[in-house]
């Protein structure tokens, strides 16, 4: 009895401190927001879009280099997250940006990192958003390149590939690119990249069934580009920008995000649009909301995520016993039903007699809320409780019931977006392009639905259907946008829970086996990000705080207050710093699976006040 009282002692210390560091995160608007870190792509990139704008000022630069060369490994690479291995992409854009900042190709450095390249395939062997970027600086030749005809834009919406077929955030980067690669446009450097170069062809395997038509569909393409239909070409471009224009955010962006962004800004200058006119002004300024200032460098977010981060707070808070009545917690609802949108948007296309009513990820993206977002926010102002949320509350799952695939699950910005011939185009070699339902947003959905009152609503039966089958052989579910299948585990737990399904039942205890399977000897647990295309990875990596959290909010769900929970409960109190937070450089939140990995500063906090919060709720006789 002793011990537990210690270990429950400890948990509560813990908590009160990271809750008070959480608290004093708030900004005084209400909302909270971590950082968002990725890779140096977004960096290289960002000084290769200015050049070929002719706007990239020495500052800019200097800042940016001072970060790239921050993050060169050892091995003269640079990863997609902390601890990984290098990547070759991301190791040619981060060089060439450094070259053109001005580091000379005889230093240590570069050097260094021109012969990994070279190793690992070389420009050759590059995925094709690099080599579309080293054309446009006359570094690759554009007749190398798969064809993306802006005449795609035509396709009506039940045509396959048309450009609702690509998921949100890959069709708004794909149809500005419709336009880069029609005006092939060559911006030359001032230096080449013949270091970086092996003289032989990349490797690729034998094209067989789809592979080999599309293939054959590009060769088709590839003619036809050298004289297409002129008055359709003009029409297809006029439509193109005409897109890309209507879906600018108020803050200059596109989708919130860095891939449409900057090809969006190229594309509209291709069309016409000098670096005055307001279009690109707002595009230009938006950028440095989203950039990093720190001693001396500059790094840009990918992203921004302070809805998320701000309804994942409120629950964090209400689970550390904080009053629904606390002035921060007002703060934040109020804003976060500012945030609510009203209007439509592309999600519509498949869903047109659907009315909106959700939330999106970011400060600024009217466009494209997202199902993951509006479960949690749902979730947050549910437990609030203030009558002044009951009506966004409601708008807010009636749109999120509607969202729902044919199959029962839930994808995060589409519904039945899963044509899996998007993903055979030559030109799709990177990140997932597609948006089908996954385990997690599902898991979110039926735990928002089942906490208003919806537990045996025919949609949450389905989903909770196609949860069941959605488990995998070994008891655990894949993460999509967490790592990964701890990710997963610890999102379907709360939610099968939430939906009645029984602590007993055959489908949770194989989920709780498989995590005490999979908890490290000292009590944390991790994923790392090679799980996702090596499964020797699955369940293993350095423990983090974010993935101890997620792995207890699971178990706790489950009924779980055994020695697995205790030791986690230790592990989470054990490696707490003194400012009440964790320390995490391990990523942990996945942008696309195997390709782009995000590091969410705020994680290591919210979901340790969490899972504190209802392990001593539990301990207690309280529900976790």
């Amino acid at each position: 009895m002793t011990a537990l009282l210690t270990a429950a002692s400890r948990a509560a210390t813990a908590l009160e401190a990271a809750r008070d560091h959480l608290l004093a995160l708030q900004s005084p608007e209400g909302w909270w927001k971590g950082e968002l870190r990725t890779n140096v792509t977004m960096d290289a990139e960002d000084l290769l879009l200015r050049e070929f704008l002719g706007v990239r000022t020495a500052a800019e630069t200097a800042g940016a280099a001072r970060w790239i060369r921050s993050q060169q490994q050892a091995g003269g690479g640079w990863a997609n997250f902390h601890d990984g291995p290098a990547d070759l992409s991301t190791t040619v854009e981060a060089y060439t940006a450094l070259r053109l900042a001005g580091d000379p190709p005889s230093a240590p450095h570069l050097r260094a990192a021109a012969a990994l390249v070279r190793d690992l395939g070389g420009v050759e062997s590059t995925r094709v958003f690099t080599r579309i970027w080293l054309a446009m600086f006359g570094q690759w030749r554009w007749e190398d390149l798969p064809v993306i005809p802006p005449e795609i834009v035509f396709l009506p919406p039940w045509c396959p590939l048309n450009v609702y077929d690509w998921a949100c955030w890959a069709r708004q980067t794909i149809v500005p690119l419709t336009i880069v690669t029609a005006h092939r446009p060559v911006r030359p450097l001032p230096f080449g990249l013949a270091e970086l170069r092996t003289g032989r062809p990349a490797r690729r395997g034998p094209r067989t069934g789809w592979d080999a038509a599309f293939a054959a569909l590009d060769h088709v393409l590839h003619r036809y580009e050298r004289r297409p239909l002129a008055g359709l070409r003009r029409a297809a471009l006029r439509r193109a920008a005409e897109w890309v224009v209507a879906r600018q955010e108020a803050d200059g962006s596109w989708g919130g995000i860095q891939p449409p962004w900057v090809y969006s800004l190229i594309a509209l200058r291709l069309s016409g649009y000098d670096v005055s006119h307001p279009v690109m002004r707002r595009g230009l300024a938006g950028l440095d909301r989203f950039t990093i200032r720190e001693d001396g460098s500059r790094r840009l977010e990918a992203c921004q995520s302070p809805v998320w981060d701000t309804a994942l707070a409120v629950i964090a808070l209400l689970d550390a016993g904080l009053p629904r009545d606390h002035p921060a917690l007002d703060r934040a609802g109020e804003w976060l039903l500012r945030e609510e949108i009203r209007g439509p948007g592309d999600w519509a296309v498949r869903r047109p007699g659907l009315t909106p009513g959700g939330w999106a990820f970011e400060f600024d993206n009217d466009g494209y809320p997202d199902v993951d977002d509006t479960a949690e926010v749902i979730l947050a102002l549910g437990r609030w409780g203030r009558p002044a949320a009951r009506d966004a509350v409601r708008r807010g799952l009636r749109w999120t019931a509607g969202m729902a695939s044919r199959d029962g699950g839930f994808a995060a910005f589409d519904a039945d977006n899963t044509r899996a011939l998007c993903l055979r185009l030559p030109f799709c070699d990177f990140g997932a392009v597609i948006d089908p339902p996954s385990a997690d947003v599902t898991a979110h959905v039926v735990e928002a639905l089942a906490a208003e009152g919806l537990a045996r609503s025919p949609v949450v039966r389905r989903a909770v259907t196609w949860l069941l089958r959605a488990q995998e052989p070994g008891g655990s579910w894949f993460g999509r946008w967490g790592a990964n299948h701890v990710y997963g585990t610890g999102a379907v737990l709360p939610a099968l829970a939430a939906a009645g399904v029984p602590p007993a039942a055959p489908c949770v205890r194989r989920a709780v086996a498989w995590l005490e399977a999979h908890q490290h000897p000292g009590g944390g647990w991790g994923e790392d990000m090679r799980s996702y295309r090596d499964p020797a990875w699955i369940g293993r990596g350095e423990p983090t705080a974010s993935q101890t959290a997620w792995a207890l909010i699971g178990l706790l769900a489950a009924g779980e207050r055994g020695p697995s929970v205790e030791r986690g409960v230790a592990w989470l109190a054990g490696t707490q710093r003194p400012d009440g937070t964790w320390d995490e450089p391990h990523y942990t939140g996945t942008g696309f699976p195997g390709d782009f990995f995000i590091n969410y500063h705020l994680y290591r906090l919210v979901f340790p006040v969490s899972a504190l919060g209802r392990y001593l709720r539990a301990g207690k006789g309280g529900t976790p």
